[in-house]
């Protein structure tokens, strides 16, 4: 925008704009990621190790200090900007952060998929929690990347601002969305991954004489497993907890004095299923008792869903048809035709 302003070609301004790291495309890449993770894991605090991602963006700030004292302090004359010409449209420079927002993105998907698989496995609402907006959000993440590789095809020389001018345009609205839609998202993760479901270490109510080690996969294995799935099915059938729509896998194991972590890999291995996917099988099957049953003659379908512990129409629709291959309403008239 500056260069259509007629700054490149005033001194004062070329100065600022020259000697100023406007792109910051090593800094760019990992605070998206941290920004990304923070959102996904309530348990993420940045630690020392953390600040190594953030090596490169300080050493192209010292770079550029470096670049800035050497024209305009030492030597009072245009040494490394002779050509005329900002290091920030540098090939090497362009060409390397482009690699810096590829490794990152790579890493915000694996966080994405860490937080999907220990999400399922601990709450009984997982779709309402799924962040549809991370996942607009790697997008996002994607795009930018994709307009940088189509800009470099389409124009690899970075001479003239004005065949740059759309990719800037481009950026500028996909960092913005990334930012506001951000901003403006209203879930909370309910994750932690450093107590994730599927780590068995530090286990203070893991009895030992309930598990055996396999020293050939390090895999615990739960001995009575049958018996351990009837007091998880009974909790189902007698108790009913499917029906609080807030349900996490802690509750099962307060009730049966062990730890959410044993829970979740009898209900992964005994049940093959995880959490989520297990606690919407029983809300869908009373549901679908309820239809035997004609209520859904004198209530609403997603009435019926909240009463069987749904939080939504949305997780109730999906659920359901997971489980019949068809939806709601397709299987009230196929099998209960008027």
């Amino acid at each position: 925008m500056f260069g259509y302003a007629g700054w490149y070609s005033k001194e004062i301004y070329r100065n600022i704009l020259f000697y100023t790291p406007f792109q910051q495309l090593f800094l760019l890449a990992p605070v998206l990621y941290f920004y990304f993770k923070t959102l996904l894991d309530k348990s993420f605090s940045f630690s020392a190790r953390d600040y190594i991602h953030f090596l490169p963006a300080t050493l192209y700030l010292i770079y550029s200090i470096v670049v800035f004292l050497t024209d305009k302090v030492i030597l009072k004359e245009y040494y490394f900007y002779a050509d005329g010409k900002d290091k920030d449209f540098s090939t090497w420079y362009q060409i390397t952060g482009l690699f810096s927002l590829t490794y990152y993105l790579i890493q915000s998907l694996k966080t994405y998929n860490e937080y999907k698989t220990i999400t399922y496995n601990v709450v009984s609402f997982a779709d309402s929690v799924m962040f549809r907006w991370a996942q607009r959000f790697l997008i996002a993440f994607l795009l930018l990347i994709a307009i940088r590789i189509v800009f470099f095809i389409a124009n690899p020389e970075w001479d003239e601002f004005g065949k740059k001018f759309w990719y800037y345009v481009c950026f500028s609205l996909l960092f913005y969305y990334v930012s506001i839609s951000g901003y403006t998202n209203s879930v909370l993760s309910t994750t932690s991954f450093r107590d994730s479901a599927r780590n068995f270490e530090n286990d203070s109510k893991l009895n030992v004489e309930d598990i055996t080690i396999d020293k050939n996969t390090f895999k615990v294995e739960i001995a009575d497993l049958d018996i351990w799935k009837e007091k998880i099915e009974s909790l189902m059938l007698v108790d009913k907890m499917y029906e609080n729509p807030e349900l996490v896998i802690s509750d099962l194991s307060n009730r049966l004095g062990t730890h959410s972590k044993k829970i979740s890999q009898i209900i992964n291995e005994g049940f093959e299923m995880n959490f989520n996917d297990f606690v919407n099988h029983y809300r869908t099957k009373a549901l679908i008792a309820k239809i035997e049953e004609g209520e859904h003659n004198i209530q609403t379908l997603l009435g019926l869903a909240l009463d069987c512990g749904f939080n939504s129409k949305s997780t109730f629709n999906r659920a359901f048809k997971r489980a019949t291959n068809l939806s709601p309403k397709e299987y009230i008239e196929k099998n209960y035709p008027k």
